[in-house]
């Protein structure tokens, strides 16, 4: 109904009569009873409120100014919440990065007919009984080398003060005299150990929420997956679960992939330190199987560090370490990688090299540990999606 008055005059008269009364015990005067008078002729029985008046102009000056400035303040905020969170969620990035890396094994449990509950539980149980295992078998002798390394450490350190002596001097050649001296200052010293302690707790600390984490994502990983390809158009949503299907398996691959190739690394480590008699075998293989998770430079600095303690047993030592640790990253980088991770992720060396530079830059470690895949992430939609779209342009 468009008229300004009700057909019934009782109601009309109620109408007015209820305009008259005004909630605050007045009439309206001045500037008001023009506005109240014009009230009382949009009020219906229909609409009570009256008929919603034009809309405002969305292309004028105004609304745009309003709009941009709105979305600076909203994308500013984004930016400093990002900032403020970026360690959380860069943890919680690592959870579902492991989780994915997790679900293939779970999935082929549950293809042989394990609930899923079920699957989740043996192989998160089986992982936790396995890193207990191997602690609980590598601490002890863990803890007794770094004692040796500590009760040495003087013996060490005068060896690299000794020009005579193989490790002095390659201090004098490397120029680590001064270096030496700093750090064992002692406010340098002390510091050193705070903030030792810091990182260890920060550690310990970030191990078990990755843990916890890691368990919730590997449990609603089927409904994330639900929710993320819901948000895909329906028209598209059945090609968008074949890519996304795949990216997932990429990541899986290369995350088992990896960890099997780091314990190989570990394994020939211990052998050739014991081979050689180079103390602290164990610690050192554990060092090379965490390094030599991040690609490219990983096994390398490891290779670096191992050959620096052989010095300490002869200089033929640490260069016969030094050949063991390049013929080994051929045997990885021709023949384990290509055969372990290789088939999964499918990314060609130059891309590999740039995309863990560009990870590392952005997120350190964690970013060159995810850099491999999300490079076979972006490969992948390259070709599926961007070479096609620019093809028929």
């Amino acid at each position: 109904m468009t008229s300004a008055e009700p057909d019934d005059p009782a109601a009309a008269e109620a109408v007015h009569h209820e305009l008259d009364v005004h909630p605050y015990g007045t009439e309206g005067e001045g500037p008001l009873a023009d506005a109240e008078a014009r009230a009382a002729e949009l009020r219906t029985t229909e609409r009570p409120l009256g008929i919603p008046g034009r809309r405002f102009d969305r292309r004028s000056p105004f609304f745009l100014g309003l709009a941009a400035a709105a979305g600076v303040a909203v994308t500013y905020g984004a930016v400093q919440a990002l900032v403020v969170v970026h360690q959380a969620l860069t943890l919680a990035g690592s959870a579902l990065f492991l989780a994915v890396g997790l679900e293939p094994v779970v999935s082929w449990l549950v293809r042989r007919h394990l609930p899923r509950w079920a699957a989740v539980t043996v192989v998160y149980l089986t992982t936790l009984l396995a890193v207990v295992a191997f602690l609980s078998q590598a601490v002890p002798p863990l803890v007794d080398q770094a004692t040796q390394l500590v009760v040495r450490a003087p013996g060490y350190l005068a060896q690299a003060q000794d020009h005579s002596s193989s490790l002095g001097r390659a201090v004098d050649q490397l120029g680590l005299q001064q270096r030496l001296t700093d750090l064992l200052n002692s406010s340098s010293l002390v510091n050193g150990l705070l903030g030792a302690g810091v990182l260890v707790f920060d550690v310990v600390t970030n191990l078990v929420l990755l843990a916890v984490l890691t368990a919730y994502f590997l449990v609603d990983l089927p409904r994330i997956r639900v929710v993320v390809y819901r948000l895909v158009p329906a028209s598209r949503r059945p090609r968008a679960i074949l890519i996304g299907d795949e990216i997932l398996a990429k990541v899986g691959g290369y995350v088992l992939g990896n960890v099997i190739i780091s314990l190989i690394a570990a394994a020939a480590t211990f052998a050739w330190l014991q081979a050689f008699s180079v103390p602290y075998p164990l610690l050192l293989a554990i060092f090379v199987a965490v390094f030599d998770l991040v690609p490219v430079v990983g096994s390398t600095v490891a290779g670096v560090v191992v050959a620096a303690v052989a010095l300490t047993v002869s200089l033929p030592a640490c260069l016969a370490t030094v050949a063991f640790f390049v013929v080994y990253r051929l045997v990885e980088d021709y023949f384990l990688v290509p055969r372990i991770i290789g088939r999964a992720v499918q990314v060609p060396a130059l891309v590999t090299v740039v995309a863990v530079l560009i990870g590392a830059a952005l997120l350190g470690v964690v970013g060159a540990l995810v850099a491999i895949p999300v490079a076979a992430a972006v490969q992948l939609l390259a070709r599926e999606i961007l070479f096609p779209w620019l093809d028929e342009a």
